[in-house]
């Protein structure tokens, strides 16, 4: 694998989040430092909103590596197209009730009294609601109704909503007007600039045991940054195959020639996935990308579908990456044990 060839700890690039590549950009300190003080506060709800890929994912889990409380009891779900009654049962289930064939009533009357023993215990309760976009106004109503669980005076319940671009249109609704009034803050993550997508790459090598190499160019960066609008996510997908690619051609220096090659070559993949599962050519490079639906099947190749799955895609192209490094490895040391047996 290249990280071996490249004296690396780790791989720098995984599209999953992990809180150990945390990149403090300007933005996303400020979010980080609105979910701190949410927790302080301990009530109502904040608002984290931003194109698929910038990051809102690692920012929880961050908060949530940092955090020392063991009165905090945290819960995370991951919301699909659910109506009112499901997300409240997925609510209950977060926290660990088995309420798979109750009535809405009693999913409420048992989600009431769980916080209240959590809360004499002297508990506080968190739920994380990934991918709020999803959810209809009607559930979202349903969110605000389990803030009025209180005690003493006292919210039993905090939540922090996360969600693409088009939960801000949503939380705009007139119907949600009491929603909106108990949010504490909202932060929009927007795409790194130039500067910030060079530093986010170094950043991302040097936490894996860079020692600059393969070296980048300052035209590869600000290519990479083109290519990728700079999302996060995107430039995770292109670094990784940059480094593959030095690493198959045993290069040790990446230009925006190279950048440039390798978009293009991602860019033809993703298309001919995209005609392989019926939806068509895509045209651009990095600017679509696509795997499967929740159910595995296949979803339209836009990259407003990857944040829900592309886990699940990185653990099968992990799988495929290690045959595709063992079967490489074996060809370049029979040809070199070839060219060192031939006679001159």
């Amino acid at each position: 694998m290249y990280e071996a060839y490249f004296k690396l700890d780790r791989k720098p690039f995984q599209l999953s989040p992990d809180p150990r590549y945390f990149f403090g950009s300007r933005i996303h300190r400020r979010a980080l430092a609105y979910l701190r003080y949410g927790l302080s506060q301990g009530e109502g709800f904040i608002a984290i909103t931003g194109d698929v890929g910038t990051g809102k994912t690692t920012l929880v889990r961050m908060l949530f590596n940092e955090l020392n409380d063991d009165n905090l009891i945290a819960a995370q779900i991951v919301t699909t197209q659910l109506q009112a009654d499901d997300l409240l049962r997925m609510v209950a289930m977060a926290f660990g009730l088995e309420v798979e064939k109750d009535s809405k009533a009693t999913i409420l009357s048992r989600l009431e009294r769980f916080l209240t023993e959590r809360a004499r215990e002297g508990k506080r309760m968190l739920l994380v609601v990934d991918e709020a976009q999803n959810l209809p106004p009607h559930a979202l109503e349903e969110l605000r109704m389990l803030s009025n669980f209180q005690v003493s005076g006292r919210p039993l319940l905090q939540s922090f909503l996360l969600g693409q671009n088009q939960f801000r249109r949503t939380l705009q609704m007139a119907e949600l007007e009491q929603f909106r009034q108990r949010f504490l803050a909202a932060c929009h993550l927007t795409p790194l600039s130039e500067d910030e997508t060079r530093e986010y790459i170094e950043y991302r090598l040097e936490n894996s045991g860079w020692q600059r190499d393969p070296d980048f160019t300052p035209e590869s960066f600000a290519e990479i940054h083109r290519q990728t609008e700079g999302i996060p996510r995107r430039i995770n997908s292109l670094a990784d195959r940059l480094l593959l690619f030095a690493f198959l051609e045993e290069r040790h220096e990446i230009d925006d020639a190279v950048v440039r090659a390798v978009a293009q070559e991602l860019g033809e993949e993703m298309n001919a996935l995209a005609e392989e599962t019926g939806s068509g050519p895509l045209e651009g490079s990095l600017d679509r990308g696509g795997v499967y639906d929740a159910e595995g099947l296949p979803a339209h190749y836009s990259w407003s579908n990857l944040e829900l799955r592309v886990s699940a895609l990185e653990s099968r192209i992990q799988t495929m990456e290690k045959t595709f490094y063992r079967e490489i490895s074996q060809v370049r040391r029979f040809i070199k044990h070839f060219l060192k047996e031939k006679p001159q």
